[in-house]
């Protein structure tokens, strides 16, 4: 069978096409918290480059100082993911530092319509992700539209892997809605939240997210539910760690009430599902046994 030229030409152009895209540089993404760089990993797979800043599980995130390398990856960087609410604002005098009309800014806060003030631990809301996703995946195809279907396909795939997360949510909400939990610092409360959990103690939480000191009023209060066991878990951030804090968990030790440790990162060796999965986990243990 004899080929047109025509064709031939054709087809050599379908295959440089084909060898161009391949050959491209993979897109360059910098999430300020590493959950986040997680999400943006599964998504766009080998065909991105993700840079996380804030990724040490056994550093606290509030003494995070800047360096010059991470101006240079943000200088790179295509895609930009922060969680904003005033959890991470010193992006923004990054971000003002290396400014990059096509640069492309996923703020999580935005996504869910939070505001400074509101509770900054974003990526303990269950809708968080799946919002990331969305956004991510249409950011992504807008930029490699050659590759949108292995974007799509991954996407499916990370929604599909959260299904399984939000099922046991609901099954520990309809058991244990309306129980009184208790926690040295905001970190879980959105999720608590979720499962149908009543905080106490906020505004101790809160003083010591703001980093001041809580009134002896509250400390009072927040001993006695531990004493008087009114409170059926203690919440504490495990990556922060005081003389205060060390006296509540004592208490909490003495008096039978389940600890359960959180995080502000995605631990090491744990991708996002695996860390919500452990700390829902954590939550029906410790319920089970109060």
């Amino acid at each position: 069978m004899r080929i047109s030229r025509r064709a031939t030409l054709a087809a050599t152009a379908a295959f440089l096409a084909v060898g161009n895209a391949r050959a491209a540089p993979p897109i360059a993404i910098v999430a300020a918290e590493n959950m986040y760089g997680d999400i943006a990993r599964q998504i766009g797979g080998a065909l991105v480059c993700v840079t996380s800043i804030l990724n040490n599980p056994n550093q606290d995130p509030h003494l995070f100082t800047t360096s010059p390398s991470v101006a240079e990856q943000l200088a790179a960087a295509a895609i930009v993911i922060i969680n904003g609410a005033d959890y991470d604002p010193w992006m923004a005098g990054l971000l003002a530092a290396q400014p990059a009309s096509s640069r492309v800014i996923i703020t999580i806060a935005d996504l869910l319509g939070r505001k400074p003030g509101d509770n900054p631990h974003l990526w303990y809301d269950p809708a968080a992700i799946p919002d990331l996703t969305a956004q991510l995946t249409k950011t992504l195809t807008s930029l490699d539209p050659a590759h949108a279907s292995t974007y799509a396909h991954n996407a499916q795939m990370l929604l599909a892997s959260l299904a399984p997360i939000h099922a046991q949510m609901a099954a520990l909400r309809a058991k244990f809605a309306g129980t009184s939990v208790t926690a040295t610092e905001p970190v879980f409360g959105l999720m608590a939240a979720a499962l149908g959990l009543v905080m106490r103690n906020q505004s101790f939480q809160i003083a010591v997210m703001n980093d001041t000191e809580p009134s002896p009023s509250d400390v009072a209060a927040f001993e006695n539910d531990l004493r008087t066991r009114q409170a059926k878990i203690l919440f504490y951030n495990s990556q922060v760690t005081d003389d205060l804090t060390s006296n509540l968990l004592n208490i909490a030790h003495q008096s039978g009430v389940p600890v359960v440790g959180v995080t502000e990162t995605e631990p090491a060796g744990m991708n996002y599902q695996a860390w919500m999965r452990y700390g829902l986990n954590a939550v029906e243990e410790a319920l089970t046994q109060a």
